[in-house]
Protein backbone atom coordinates (compact mmCIF):
# COMPACT_ATOMS: atom_id res chain seq x y z
CA UNK A 1 0.00 0.00 0.00
CA UNK A 2 1.21 3.30 -0.93
CA UNK A 3 0.13 7.04 0.38
CA UNK A 4 0.95 10.22 -0.71
CA UNK A 5 0.34 12.47 2.72
CA UNK A 6 0.04 15.78 2.76
CA UNK A 7 -0.59 18.43 5.26
CA UNK A 8 -3.37 21.02 4.09
CA UNK A 9 -4.61 23.90 5.16
CA UNK A 10 -7.53 22.84 3.67
CA UNK A 11 -8.85 20.63 0.52
CA UNK A 12 -12.05 19.31 -1.38
CA UNK A 13 -13.00 16.79 -4.04
CA UNK A 14 -15.23 17.12 -6.65
CA UNK A 15 -17.12 14.76 -8.91
CA UNK A 16 -18.96 16.00 -11.90
CA UNK A 17 -18.34 19.84 -10.36
CA UNK A 18 -20.33 18.59 -7.47
CA UNK A 19 -18.17 18.95 -4.15
CA UNK A 20 -18.44 15.61 -2.58
CA UNK A 21 -16.05 16.09 0.73
CA UNK A 22 -13.96 18.78 2.38
CA UNK A 23 -11.99 19.39 4.94
CA UNK A 24 -10.04 22.13 6.68
CA UNK A 25 -6.61 21.72 8.89
CA UNK A 26 -5.27 18.24 8.21
CA UNK A 27 -3.79 15.76 6.04
CA UNK A 28 -5.09 14.81 2.83
CA UNK A 29 -3.82 11.20 1.78
CA UNK A 30 -3.79 9.75 -1.89
CA UNK A 31 -3.77 6.25 -1.40
CA UNK A 32 -2.87 3.37 -3.86
CA UNK A 33 -3.83 -0.34 -2.89
CA UNK A 34 -1.21 -2.87 -4.78
CA UNK A 35 -2.34 -6.76 -5.66
CA UNK A 36 -0.55 -8.13 -2.64
CA UNK A 37 -2.10 -5.72 0.13
CA UNK A 38 -4.93 -7.12 2.59
CA UNK A 39 -6.11 -5.65 5.78
CA UNK A 40 -2.95 -6.11 7.99
CA UNK A 41 -1.37 -3.28 5.56
CA UNK A 42 -4.63 -1.46 5.52
CA UNK A 43 -4.56 -1.39 9.40
CA UNK A 44 -0.50 -0.46 9.12
CA UNK A 45 -1.75 2.44 6.49
CA UNK A 46 -4.51 3.63 8.78
CA UNK A 47 -2.33 3.73 12.37
CA UNK A 48 0.49 5.40 10.77
CA UNK A 49 -1.43 7.98 9.37
CA UNK A 50 -3.03 8.65 12.37
CA UNK A 51 -0.40 8.98 14.35
CA UNK A 52 2.43 11.06 12.06
CA UNK A 53 4.24 13.72 13.94
CA UNK A 54 4.15 16.35 11.01
CA UNK A 55 2.09 19.22 12.47
CA UNK A 56 4.85 22.01 14.82
CA UNK A 57 4.61 22.60 18.18
CA UNK A 58 5.03 25.52 19.90
CA UNK A 59 8.61 25.34 18.74
CA UNK A 60 8.35 24.92 15.05
CA UNK A 61 9.30 21.09 15.33
CA UNK A 62 7.04 18.29 13.77
CA UNK A 63 6.07 17.03 16.93
CA UNK A 64 2.30 16.60 16.71
CA UNK A 65 -0.33 14.02 14.90
CA UNK A 66 -3.43 15.07 12.71
CA UNK A 67 -5.08 13.72 16.30
CA UNK A 68 -3.44 16.28 18.62
CA UNK A 69 -4.45 19.50 16.43
CA UNK A 70 -8.06 18.20 15.80
CA UNK A 71 -7.52 17.71 12.37
CA UNK A 72 -9.24 16.28 9.42
CA UNK A 73 -8.56 13.49 6.70
CA UNK A 74 -9.81 13.51 3.40
CA UNK A 75 -9.00 10.09 1.61
CA UNK A 76 -8.87 9.97 -2.20
CA UNK A 77 -7.89 6.52 -3.85
CA UNK A 78 -5.23 6.92 -6.74
CA UNK A 79 -4.94 3.81 -8.31
CA UNK A 80 -1.80 5.87 -10.58
CA UNK A 81 0.08 5.59 -7.65
CA UNK A 82 1.52 2.11 -9.18
CA UNK A 83 1.92 3.77 -12.74
CA UNK A 84 4.91 2.10 -13.25
CA UNK A 85 6.99 3.87 -16.21
CA UNK A 86 9.93 2.24 -16.83
CA UNK A 87 9.50 1.13 -19.76
CA UNK A 88 8.02 2.90 -22.54
CA UNK A 89 5.57 5.80 -22.38
CA UNK A 90 2.15 4.71 -20.83
CA UNK A 91 2.13 3.68 -17.73
CA UNK A 92 1.39 0.30 -16.72
CA UNK A 93 -0.80 -0.43 -13.86
CA UNK A 94 -0.20 -4.48 -13.00
CA UNK A 95 0.54 -3.98 -9.81
CA UNK A 96 -1.92 -1.90 -8.65
CA UNK A 97 -5.12 -4.19 -6.93
CA UNK A 98 -7.85 -4.84 -8.68
CA UNK A 99 -10.97 -2.50 -8.15
CA UNK A 100 -12.83 -4.99 -5.80
CA UNK A 101 -10.40 -5.15 -3.40
CA UNK A 102 -8.98 -2.16 -3.67
CA UNK A 103 -12.23 -0.29 -2.82
CA UNK A 104 -12.60 -2.87 0.02
CA UNK A 105 -8.94 -2.18 1.93
CA UNK A 106 -9.58 1.74 0.85
CA UNK A 107 -12.65 2.13 2.67
CA UNK A 108 -11.52 -0.36 5.59
CA UNK A 109 -8.15 2.73 5.72
CA UNK A 110 -10.61 5.30 6.02
CA UNK A 111 -12.65 3.66 9.26
CA UNK A 112 -9.26 2.45 10.81
CA UNK A 113 -8.76 6.38 10.72
CA UNK A 114 -12.23 6.93 12.05
CA UNK A 115 -11.85 4.33 14.43
CA UNK A 116 -8.81 6.41 16.22
CA UNK A 117 -11.19 9.79 16.33
CA UNK A 118 -9.92 11.46 13.52
CA UNK A 119 -12.80 12.97 11.28
CA UNK A 120 -12.64 11.38 7.81
CA UNK A 121 -13.81 12.11 4.40
CA UNK A 122 -13.61 10.18 0.92
CA UNK A 123 -13.72 10.54 -2.33
CA UNK A 124 -15.37 8.62 -4.61
CA UNK A 125 -13.96 5.37 -5.78
CA UNK A 126 -13.87 4.90 -9.11
CA UNK A 127 -14.47 8.40 -10.14
CA UNK A 128 -12.93 10.74 -11.98
CA UNK A 129 -12.53 13.39 -9.30
CA UNK A 130 -11.15 16.92 -8.75
CA UNK A 131 -9.12 17.56 -5.76
CA UNK A 132 -8.31 20.98 -4.56
CA UNK A 133 -5.97 21.39 -1.41
CA UNK A 134 -3.97 24.07 0.07
CA UNK A 135 -0.73 22.22 0.92
CA UNK A 136 0.57 23.88 3.95
CA UNK A 137 4.73 23.68 4.44
CA UNK A 138 4.97 22.14 2.12
CA UNK A 139 4.61 18.90 3.36
CA UNK A 140 4.78 16.11 1.53
CA UNK A 141 5.13 12.63 2.31
CA UNK A 142 5.52 9.18 0.76
CA UNK A 143 4.53 6.29 2.92
CA UNK A 144 4.91 2.44 1.44
CA UNK A 145 3.59 -0.72 4.10
CA UNK A 146 6.62 -2.48 5.63
CA UNK A 147 8.10 -4.39 2.76
CA UNK A 148 6.35 -1.95 0.08
CA UNK A 149 9.66 0.12 0.02
CA UNK A 150 11.95 -2.61 -1.33
CA UNK A 151 9.29 -3.64 -4.48
CA UNK A 152 9.11 0.18 -5.01
CA UNK A 153 8.18 1.26 -8.68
Amino acid sequence: MRAVAQRVTGASVSVGGEEIARIGPGLLVLLGVARSDGTAEADWMGDKLVSLRVFENAEGKFDRSVAEIGGEMLVVSQFTLYGDVRKGRRPSFSAAAPPESADELYRHVAERIAGHGVPVRCGRFGAHMRVGLVNDGPVTLVIDTPGEAQGRI
